[in-house]
């Protein structure tokens, strides 16, 4: 599944693509984008870019994709990402995302999140969207509360990174839908 492109006046999100590679290798190559990712390594070299957008253009071309990636252009450039992961179609999926630091506290990330949320709900028909954020990570807890999301719990030395064990934060944001049906189960049961 190809993702639309999704616009916003300030930037818009649209399909990853070869010639991308370099700008994401200038904006990933982060110690501060590293401190907060799994999957993002440091030094982040143009290697990195060019197998990831491999790895994302063969997810687009499958029918029902686990994972649904948008670069964040700004200027004609990709300066960050945003993806929607483990896709469960019409029930779950988890969202990630990150940008480069010189668009940090711009108001992109959380006008991102707002777009690819309505996107999963609307379009994938999903019920929840959860993410997963390093405790210590203020500003993407506080994108994630913008855009509706709750916080859940904490998840204890549940990622292991450069042979640490870290723990994280649990958000998610349920569809108004979802909560108005558990409802009517409630009122039913005898």
């Amino acid at each position: 599944m190809h993702p639309p492109v999704l616009q916003h006046s300030q930037f818009c999100l649209r399909p990853l693509q070869k010639s991308d590679a370099a700008s994401i290798a200038l904006y990933a190559n982060n110690r501060r984008i590293y401190r907060y990712t799994l999957n993002i390594p440091f030094p982040y070299r143009i290697q990195h870019a060019h197998s990831w957008i491999q790895k994302v253009r063969k997810e687009y071309r499958k029918q029902n994709p686990l994972s649904v990636d948008w670069g964040i252009e700004c200027g004609g450039e990709v300066v960050g990402a945003i993806s929607l992961n483990k896709i469960t179609r019409g029930h779950k999926a988890e969202i990630g995302y990150w940008l480069g630091e010189p668009y940090w506290g711009k108001g992109i990330m959380t006008r991102a999140v707002r777009l690819v949320v309505s996107f999963g709900l609307n379009e994938l028909g999903l019920v929840r969207i959860g993410a997963e954020v390093f405790i210590g990570n203020r500003a993407s807890c506080r994108v994630l509360e913008k855009c509706r999301f709750r916080r859940e719990g904490v998840l204890r030395a549940v990622v292991k990174k450069d042979e640490n064990f870290y723990d994280t934060y649990v958000y998610a944001r349920v569809s108004s839908a979802s909560r108005r049906s558990r409802g009517r189960a409630k009122k039913g049961r005898v």
